[in-house]
């Protein structure tokens, strides 16, 4: 048996040489099945890179409908989707489905009081996403109770073929004729047209580059107007180059603007302050002294404009829209470079391909991709600094809401006893002032973020402005009665705390 032994092992080792070539074979096999499979798919990605989309169907100026630019575009249009969807923070978002968002008037009733007079004290809501933006203007009670021109359509649909068409092929033209309609008639004019969309693709893209542009006259205008100022815009590059130029022709965002900062002007088009001026209610972007607060109430003034007369004090009032863009413009992402779609419509990878995300909503519910790619903090240190600011800013506003009150109590008192509204023109100015400043923080949409000392200063003033007035309107209150005004008023000047808590009666 001993004679065998050495022909067993050379047969083991044989078979083991064998089974060890298999495996090695075998595991050559699936690493180069793995190496093809990885190489095929960064082919497949680098080819999928260089055409991001197909076109199936053609899209131009008159397609308004997102759904036929979907099939284009499907990854974006899926994300412009979700702006039907509620999302929530703990001083924004918007309400999605909800039939009937939150009114604000409830929550804040000083709203209610400051706007006595106004189609604001009948219905003002919480705002819900874009693609709702349409549908809300049409049911708001604001429109369904008091008359409004076709103007307020400038932003809130896809319009301008509209535009095009009443102007026999000028925008500009047509953009007249249409603000000064009746609401309803030029509402019925875009429905006859088949342009009854909110904000679409067409309105923020060239149909045949994809490239950004700013489409609304109104802003067209206005950024014109803010650049031909001396006021010095150093966020906005491109008009400082401007005004360096022979300005033969005026600034043309479209023509002079970088693409980061059509990156906020495609937004700044409507997220702004604006106005209809003239007869023929033309949206005006109130900016051809600055962006500021106190700019923009230069102007107004300039002009001898009031939106509406307080019915409760008589006071000339000024209403802000929603300044978003004015806000921005002062605060440091602006001046940093980082513009709205950066942290509002954040980068994805789709794929090989980077999309920007048409999932219009607050950074906060989506700080890895909006704050993290430059704020290198856990996401919990991020939501605690917000929070720090917006929280300054909403105490700011409620103690600016109850100046203002305290300030219209001591009007109405006066008023009551027989003083007129000429013996209280200073008092009234005063209110003009307050609460312009304290509607521009309420209505802009970032509770101060966008420009957190610039909202907080624009508060303390509101501040400042009310009790100015309340101690003027007691003035006049006390000479009319015949007392001694030095020694009754001086007490009360400026002290927030006897007042703090007044709420609207």
């Amino acid at each position: 048996m001993s004679d065998k032994l050495p022909d067993t092992d050379t047969a083991r080792s044989k078979k083991r040489q064998t089974v060890i070539i298999a495996a090695l074979v075998a595991s050559a096999a699936v690493v180069s099945a793995l190496v093809t499979a990885l190489l095929v798919n960064v082919f497949e990605r680098k080819q999928e890179a260089k055409q991001p989309y197909v076109r199936v169907v053609q899209v131009d100026e008159e397609t308004t409908d997102p759904t036929v630019w979907a099939k284009n575009w499907p990854q974006q249009y899926d994300s412009y989707k979700r702006t039907a969807e509620s999302t929530r923070t703990r001083f924004g978002g918007h309400g999605g489905s909800e039939a009937m968002p939150a009114q604000k008037l409830e929550r804040d009733p000083w709203l209610k009081r400051m706007f006595a007079g106004y189609a604001f004290a009948i219905d003002y809501r919480d705002r819900r996403g874009h693609a709702y933006m349409l549908a809300d203007q049409e049911q708001t009670e604001r429109v369904r109770q008091k008359p409004q021109p076709g103007a307020c359509l400038h932003c809130h649909a896809s319009i301008i073929p509209t535009y095009r068409k009443a102007g026999g092929g000028d925008v500009m033209k047509g953009f007249e004729l249409v603000s000064a309609m009746k609401y309803q008639d030029a509402h019925a004019q875009l429905v006859q047209d088949g342009h009854a969309h909110p904000v679409s693709c067409v309105d923020c893209h060239d149909p045949s580059s994809l490239a950004l542009r700013a489409t609304r006259p109104g802003f067209l205008r206005g950024i014109a107007a803010l650049a031909a100022s001396s006021e010095p815009v150093p966020h906005l590059p491109s008009i400082e180059r401007w005004r360096q130029g022979d300005k033969q022709t005026q600034y043309d965002p479209n023509v002079d603007a970088s693409r980061q900062e059509m990156r906020s002007f495609v937004c700044g088009q409507c997220h702004v302050e604006y106005h209809f001026a003239g007869e023929h209610k033309i949206v005006t972007y109130p900016w051809h002294n600055g962006l500021k607060v106190e700019q923009i109430e230069a102007h107004y003034d300039a002009e001898q404009w009031t939106d509406y007369k307080q019915a409760e004090t008589g006071a000339p009032i000024l209403k802000a829209q929603h300044p978003e863009f004015e806000l921005w413009s002062q605060g440091i992402h602006a001046r940093s470079g980082v513009s709205c779609a950066d942290c509002h419509m954040a980068y994805q990878r789709v794929g090989a391909t980077k999309v920007s995300d048409h999932w219009v909503r607050s950074p906060l519910l989506n700080i890895n991709r909006a704050c993290q790619t430059c704020h290198r903090y856990p996401e919990e240190e991020i939501k605690a600094r917000v929070d720090v600011i917006q929280t300054r800013n909403f105490e700011l506003m409620q103690r600016a809401g109850s100046a203002l009150m305290a300030m219209m109590d001591a009007s109405s008192a006066a008023k009551k006893d027989g003083v007129t509204e000429s013996e209280l023109t200073e008092a009234l100015a005063m209110q003009r002032k307050s609460q312009w400043r304290l509607d521009f923080v309420a209505a802009e949409n970032s509770m101060g973020f966008h420009a957190p000392q610039e909202a907080a200063r624009i508060l303390a003033e509101a501040i400042d402005y009310a009790r100015q007035g309340e101690a003027l309107a007691q003035r006049a209150h006390l000479k009319r009665s015949g007392a001694s005004s030095t020694a009754a008023v001086a007490p009360d000047a400026g002290a927030a705390p006897a007042h703090e808590g007044a709420v609207a009666k």
